[in-house]
């Protein structure tokens, strides 16, 4: 991907917010603006240690009981440990995954005039481009460029998805319709893994959401300056399961407390565990709290599949998981509960959905 650099635009530009098409990192500017400096709290590390990451292998789990409870246990231990894991072996091929990077990759080095054709700051809108989280609002900016767009049912949302590159509707809805079928059957092993049965979800997350975030993190011209792609957050969804083009996710390591960049698994995809996760489990299973970080290198790209309940649909605490001594430790909410929190919110300065859900005792 290409960025034509340009000279520092003194003071007045350096602390200004910037709209769609016209942001640093779309520009290529060659400092960073104050207003993506992030607070001190939210600071990267520049010598990042690695994550110790579970790495789940699947192959185990399509074959006999034996290997399949090996590793529905793997999945346990994960879930309760980080809330996150990498897994291999998960049928999904080096081509397809290959073809979505591509395809995005194809969009995001389209012409600005192009891309722009998308733009839109109402995050209801099932396929929109941007670059921060909200754009021309939050006070604090993140350098990054991204393609939202919803993706099931396939056949109701594809030909609203970008025309251009010519290829991406193809390459990128294969790779949409594999993960989802890796989503539900990931969803299946995780209920079972907490004694509830690989079907008790199933139906509602055949009928449910997946939201594609296709990120773009384009060089950043100072990366000793402190900057984010995306500021620390978990996800909404019960799931997500993310392709990266180079190492660049950090994950919370909530009992040490400390930062890991997860490492370069080739084949691997990642699974986060989400907040409507977290409150199906009753807090046995912790949402992952994650970021991005940059580098000067290169682009990277990230393909972010979440998966969901309906849009309406409100997801609980299992009932199997409640009692005396467990009692109800999160509100019911759905996937537009998120999207107005969202909206009134700013993600950016520590604000978490999941904090709203809670229940304080």
């Amino acid at each position: 991907m290409e960025f034509s650099h340009g000279s520092n635009m003194g003071n007045d530009e350096s602390s200004s917010s910037f709209s769609t098409g016209k942001s640093a990192q779309e520009r290529g500017l060659s400092h960073v603006p104050e207003s993506y400096v992030i607070p001190t709290s939210h600071d990267p590390n520049l010598h990042p240690e690695t994550a110790k990451v579970p790495v789940v292998d699947l192959s185990g789990f399509r074959h006999g009981s034996a290997q399949r409870s090996l590793v529905i246990q793997d999945i346990k231990n994960a879930c309760h440990r980080m809330g996150f894991f990498q897994i291999i072996n998960h049928g999904i091929s080096q081509s397809l995954m290959d073809g979505a990077l591509s395809s995005a990759f194809g969009f995001f080095n389209l012409p600005t005039p192009e891309k722009m054709k998308l733009m839109s700051n109402d995050i209801h809108k099932p396929v929109r481009y941007g670059t921060s989280i909200k754009d021309e609002i939050d006070n604090i900016q993140f350098w990054r460029v991204f393609l939202k767009h919803y993706a099931h049912p396939l056949e109701d949302w594809i030909h609203s998805w970008p025309a251009n590159p010519p290829y991406y509707r193809e390459k990128m809805g294969n790779y949409c319709s594999e993960v989802r079928k890796l989503g539900i059957e990931l969803m299946g092993a995780i209920t079972e893994s907490l004694g509830l049965g690989s079907a008790y979800s199933s139906d509602k997350m055949n009928e449910g959401m997946q939201v594609m975030a296709v990120n773009c993190y384009p060089p950043c011209p100072n990366p000793n300056v402190a900057v984010l792609g995306l500021p620390p957050h978990s996800d909404y969804s019960c799931l997500t399961i993310v392709l990266q083009s180079s190492p660049g996710l950090e994950i919370m390591d909530m009992e040490e407390g400390k930062w890991g960049i997860v490492p370069k698994l080739h084949g691997a995809l990642q699974v986060h565990v989400g907040d409507h996760l977290e409150v199906l489990s009753n807090g046995l299973y912790k949402g992952v709290v994650h970021r991005a970080i940059l580098n000067c290198e290169g682009t990277r790209i990230s393909i972010a599949s979440l998966m969901s309940l309906g849009f309406d649909e409100k997801m609980g605490a299992a009932k199997e998981l409640v009692d005396e001594q467990h009692p109800k430790r999160y509100k019911e909410s759905s996937f537009g509960d998120f999207l107005n929190f969202l909206s009134a919110n700013d993600i950016g300065e520590g604000k978490a959905f999941i904090d709203t859900l809670k229940i304080i005792k």
